[in-house]
């Protein structure tokens, strides 16, 4: 985990249940499996999304600033062995993300106000969520939650996505409570596929992916998280 040094290319798509398991079967044909999966080739992920009293990075999404970038607190499977402080960078089809590790106590910390520890921390990444929560009052603001699917191709760096079951809720710092969360998108059954890369698309990619009933949009899980705000 840390610092990566280059931009890569990302793609989102909206499918449906039939493109999605023509799509899906094509691929398992060329890709190699994600190692982080469990027996059922998903996980789940909860992220904890910050912004400004004014929603700057909601309205950044919603205006279609070229450049913007967003902070998030990210676990997986309801697991909080693992937890990452992560800045996502996008100009325009481009994005760059950058993470550390966090501890659980940490986490708790960040989530209830007591920000003092992140001053001096280690991680450059917590000093500067620290300096932007001091200057722009940036705060956690909601929890988005969903289950992703993965598929890797060595060549070009390509890790093909199925994200589904889309929800959210108001984050809590009490882990032993039960999430009660809604749909974020227009349909339960919603499903976004995202393509990301690094400087090219090889064409088996290109065909695998490809069906006419598909098409390529700037979905935002924030934004969609944020539509009862």
């Amino acid at each position: 985990m840390g610092y990566e040094t280059r931009f890569r290319h990302e793609l989102k798509f909206e499918v449906d249940r039939a493109s999605y398991m023509a799509i899906r079967t094509r691929l398992m044909a060329v890709c190699d499996p994600d190692p982080h999966t469990g027996q059922n080739g998903t996980y789940l992920i909860r992220s904890i999304y910050f912004d400004t009293p004014d929603n700057r990075a909601l309205y950044e999404k919603i205006n279609g600033a070229g450049r913007r970038e967003k902070f998030r607190i990210r676990y997986y499977n309801d697991s909080l062995e693992y937890i990452a402080l992560e800045k996502k960078q996008k100009v325009n089809d481009l994005c760059k993300k950058i993470d550390c590790p966090l501890t659980k106590d940490e986490l708790c910390d960040i989530l209830s106000g007591d920000t003092a520890f992140m001053k001096d921390h280690k991680e450059d990444l917590v000093r500067e969520l620290y300096g932007a929560m001091t200057t722009s009052a940036l705060r956690p603001r909601v929890l988005v939650s969903y289950t992703r699917e993965p598929y890797v191709y060595a060549p070009g760096n390509v890790r093909v996505t199925f994200d589904s079951s889309i929800r959210t809720t108001m984050f809590s710092d009490d882990f032993t409570k039960d999430i009660f969360d809604v749909t974020a998108t227009d349909s339960a059954d919603m499903m976004i596929m995202e393509v990301k890369y690094d400087d090219f698309l090889p064409d088996i990619i290109k065909i695998l992916v490809n069906d006419g009933n598909i098409r390529q949009q700037s979905f935002s899980k924030y934004e969609a998280s944020r539509r009862y705000r």
